[in-house]
């Protein structure tokens, strides 16, 4: 299915995400400013073909009618296997003193939440996240935006089925923490030392039931106010940051 990005800024937002495109279909009547330049000079610099189209075709094209003169395709999303993404995971863990971090997201349905959490998830230097390939978000121009670009620079596999995912990682020597609300132990009190795979729930229900039954064990965040969880994206930035600070 095709991902349709609309309007001048969206699209070279999309352009300095690092978001790959096939083309730009430009109205025939647009009226060039500074933004209209920016925008040409970009697709140029990136070798984005620029194709002028009537307004009345971009039009019958748009589902928001906020197209500007402007609708962009964006390219698929390459994603990975969960082999390519062990195998990276278990060479970084031999160039980092044992240490490695894969992040399972597990059936999130925001593209955006996705994002968020490939942002916290390359920053502190995870091999890469795992994804359902169905009845879950998949990487589109909203998880680009989220992410800030970073989803252009973590792997992401796309897998069949969550458990028995997480039963190959433990295989290969991994320990998995699944995030849950319910959990016994603190993060910090947790040991998340060495190659973690920390799985992150989905944002109403949470860990599914059979992944936490795979999991190796628990953890959660205090909470000392009335919110009784935070955003799943903060969530796993909390949850991965004390990953780095334990290996570190």
């Amino acid at each position: 299915m095709a991902d349709y990005i609309e309007g001048r800024r969206p699209i070279l937002e999309a352009m300095r995400s690092g978001m790959p495109l096939k083309y730009i279909l430009m109205a025939d009547n647009v009226k060039r400013d500074g933004l209209v330049a920016d925008l040409l000079r970009k697709a140029k610099n990136l070798d984005v073909p620029v194709r002028q189209i009537s307004k009345k075709k971009l039009d019958e094209m748009s589902e928001r009618g906020s197209h500007q003169g402007f609708i962009a395709e964006s390219r698929p999303f390459e994603y990975v296997n969960g082999t390519f993404l062990l195998n990276a995971a278990k060479d970084y863990a031999e160039a980092h003193e044992g240490r490695a971090l894969i992040v399972v997201c597990d059936h999130l349905t925001d593209a955006g939440n996705l994002g968020a959490v490939a942002r916290s998830a390359e920053a502190v230097g995870a091999s890469g996240l795992v994804i359902p390939n169905k009845r879950a978000a998949r990487v589109t121009p909203a998880t680009y935006k989220s992410s800030a670009g970073a989803i252009a620079h973590i792997p992401v596999a796309q897998v069949a089925n969550i458990p028995s995912t997480l039963e190959r990682f433990k295989e290969e020597g991994f320990w998995v923490a699944a995030a849950s609300e319910h959990a016994a132990d603190v993060a910090w009190k947790a040991n998340l030392k060495g190659k973690i795979v920390l799985v992150l729930g989905n944002e109403a229900e949470g860990v599914s039931r059979l992944a936490l039954e795979t999991s190796d064990f628990s953890v959660k965040l205090p909470m000392e106010g009335e919110v009784s969880s935070l955003n799943v994206a903060q969530a796993g930035t909390a949850l991965m940051y004390e990953w780095l600070r334990q290996n570190f």
